[in-house]
This record gives C-alpha cells, structure tokens and sequence, in this order.
C-alpha cells in the first residue's frame, strides 16, 4: 500500500483563517485601546455648569468662581447656567436629564436633599439620578435675636419659649431652606412651638427681625453679621461643628447643650449619574486643586464658606446623612411645601 504525506502549507484554508482571526483581534484590541484612550481625553470641549439660582447669590458666587478655575485647569471654557425657580428643583432637574458625559454639572446647596421631602413631587430621584463629585464647602449659620429680646444665651432663649407658648417666631429666608430647617430642628430639640415666618430671601428676613415683627432667626453668618456688629441683633450660637472664625466669641449649639446639632449651609457639585467613574475622578481631582488654592480659600472666606474638597464616596456618605436628617424633622414635623 503506498504511503500518503500530507504536507501543510501556508495556503492551507485553516491556516488562512487562523491568520485572519489573529488580524481581526489585533484590530479589536487597538480600536479598544484608541477608544480607551479617546475616552480618558477628558475634557475635549466647553462645560456647562448649571446653577439653580438666579445670579447674585452664595451658590451663584462659589459657582462662578469655581467654573474659572476649573476653566483655567482644563483648558476648557465653562459656561455658567442660572436656572432659577421651584427652590432649585427646576436646575437640578435639568442636569439630572443630561447627558451623563461630564459636560453637564449643577452646583448646589441642601436643598436638593430637603426638597424631595417637602415637597409633594420632585422630578428628580436624589439616589438614582445624580451622584456627588465633591462637597466643595461648608457654611454655619448663626441663631440670632432682636437685640430686645430678653436672652442673652440659648438656654435663656429656651426658657423664655417656653415661659410664652406660641409666642415667639423665628424668620427664614424660605421654606425649605437651611435656615427653615434649622429653625425646625430647634423647636423639635426644646419641643416648643416657635412659628416660622417664611420670606422671600435673607434681606426681607433681616429687616423685620431688626423691627422686631419676629424675634430670632437661624442665618447664614454674612447676612447676619453687620447687624450683630452694630447692636441691632444679638448673637447667641454658631451651628458649626466648631466656632466660626467670623463669630469666634460665640459657642456653638453643641456647646450651647444641644449635642449633635450641626447645620451647615454647604455647598456641593454633582453630575448625572451616568457619568464615567473615571470622568468623576477627573473632576474631583481638579475641584480639590482648585480648592487649595490660596485665592480660592480667600474668594470662599469673603462669603462665610469653609473650603472643604471630599473625594466622591465621602460626598455621597454626607448627602446620604442629610437627606435622612432633614427627611426625619420634615416627616415628625408634619412638614410640606405646596
């Protein structure tokens, strides 16, 4: 019987494929790594940072001043967007509907985790639709008295509560803002009915507790402190978790005998929440440097704000916290906002 050698070669079909195969992943490996690399070029184009108050405001100033720099560091025009109304709701829903690329951030103060339990429907879900980059800062207020009223301490303000039930009244500069809700967490701490009178803004706020048409109010320290300075409102506390540089002779409320009450109007930056991890890490490791710049601490101090710089799972730990705090003293004190 005759022998047959089968002898391979390089036009052998099989062996035409296996090259071809070897090409086609060569190829899908470097598109892989071009796209990889194509998606790391973060940013390529202008930013749009919406900001959900009308201009001239705190959250309007920090996010002005942290789109320049940010503007500076990429590269990269940041275009500021005021889109006021609904106390805030419309801006947050907005950048909640964006694209989730990091060309879209909102900048914002408690209200986005106060509003989903004051109000009867918001169109946003806070753990769903948005994640934190950063808290970029933190603002105590201060609980301030007309200078006629008879307290010279918060215990004293206490005691005078409760000696005229139903008397008293405290200004905020709206419902559903931090001063209202800090106002509400003290009534719940002493359990004595204070009644809130809602305004339209701080300056409102200010000139009717100066008349004396309400008797004290939780205040950012900025709106409050020329009056302080000058007699016409007296200052009991701070709600910092330490004294405030602005008002370093006041005590806290902790000091004050009210353990775990700290309220702070800060200030944070969020994006979609579909956004990459690795664009969010970008942004907040550029916020961070923008915010250890000297000029940046000094543009913060001028409106009472402590820079802070928290890594993305730090902001989101505290966003978590505030939205269960401020849920809790809305739900026990029958709160809503139509």
């Amino acid at each position: 019987m005759k022998a047959f050698r089968v002898q391979m070669t390089n036009n052998y079909p099989g062996n035409l494929r296996m090259k071809t195969t070897v090409r086609a992943l060569a190829c899908v490996v470097l598109a892989g790594a071009a796209a990889a690399a194509q998606g790391q070029a973060y940013p390529t184009k202008s930013i749009r940072l919406i900001v959900p108050y009308a201009p001239g405001g705190i959250v309007d100033y920090i996010g002005r001043l942290m789109g320049q720099r940010l503007s500076e560091g990429f590269g990269q025009s940041v275009v500021i967007d005021n889109r006021p109304g609904a106390g805030g709701v419309i801006g947050i829903e907005t950048a909640s509907r964006a694209n989730g690329d990091g060309y879209t951030l909102v900048i914002m103060d408690p209200a986005i985790v106060i509003n989903p339990s004051l109000l009867p429907k918001v169109p946003y879900d806070i753990h769903k639709d948005l994640v934190p980059v950063t808290i970029l800062s933190n603002s105590p207020l201060v609980l301030a008295i007309n200078a006629r009223v008879p307290a010279n301490s918060v215990q004293e303000l206490v005691n005078l509560a409760k000696s005229q039930p139903g008397k008293l009244s405290f200004a905020s500069a709206g419902v559903g803002t931090t001063p209202h809700m800090a106002g509400e967490l003290f009534k719940a701490r002493i359990q004595q009915n204070i009644v809130h009178v809602p305004y339209k803004g701080s300056g409102p706020a200010m000139t009717d507790l100066i008349g004396g048409q309400v008797q004290m109010t939780f205040s950012s320290i900025t709106a409050a402190l020329p009056f302080i300075k000058d007699g016409r409102l007296r200052g009991l506390a701070t709600t910092g978790a330490k004294r405030a540089a602005a008002l370093s002779s006041l005590p806290t409320m902790v000091e004050s005998g009210f353990p775990g009450f700290e309220v702070n109007l800060w200030l944070g930056m969020f994006v979609p929440s579909s956004t990459p991890k690795h664009v969010v890490a970008t942004l907040n490791a550029e916020m961070r440097k923008a915010l250890q710049n000297p000029a940046v601490a000094s543009g913060f101090e001028k409106v009472g704000a402590e820079p802070l710089g928290s890594t993305p799972t730090e902001a989101a730990a505290h966003v978590k916290n505030e939205f269960t705090k401020w849920a809790k003293v809305i739900k026990d004190g029958k709160l809503r906002a139509e």
